[in-house]
């Protein structure tokens, strides 16, 4: 089984990395100044989409923050590593790439399958 206050410990670390990317990401997602006689259009047209490409990591960072969040909760109730579908122990290599992961391997195969066999229907 895992120590629980290594995994809070890289749990922490990864939030405050997350945070600290957010914060950036906040700051290139600021509004595009629009002044021709500042800038010029194809500068103003590339500030556009640096601040899309932005938005979209501000996005996906969001959403680590949250499973992170979620992640840390997991250990405080003494569930974190465990499959919340089938409550299997989580194998330690696949929390050592994603310390967020919620499921298992089989139960995440299992997920996939059947999403992409929703889509199939559409």
């Amino acid at each position: 089984m895992m120590d629980p206050d290594a995994c809070r410990r890289r749990l922490e670390a990864d939030l405050l990395s997350v945070q600290q990317a957010l914060a950036e990401a906040d700051a290139a997602a600021d509004t595009v100044i629009l002044d021709q006689s500042s800038v010029g259009r194809l500068s103003r047209m590339d500030a556009m989409q640096q601040q899309a490409v932005a938005a979209g990591l501000r996005g996906r960072l969001a959403s680590q923050k949250l499973k992170l969040q979620s992640a840390l909760d997991r250990v405080t109730a003494g569930s974190y590593g465990l499959c919340c579908q089938c409550e299997a122990e989580i194998d330690i290599e696949r929390l050592d790439s994603d310390p967020a992961a919620v499921f298992c391997a089989d139960c995440s195969m299992e997920r996939e399958l059947h999403g992409e066999k929703l889509r199939d229907r559409r």
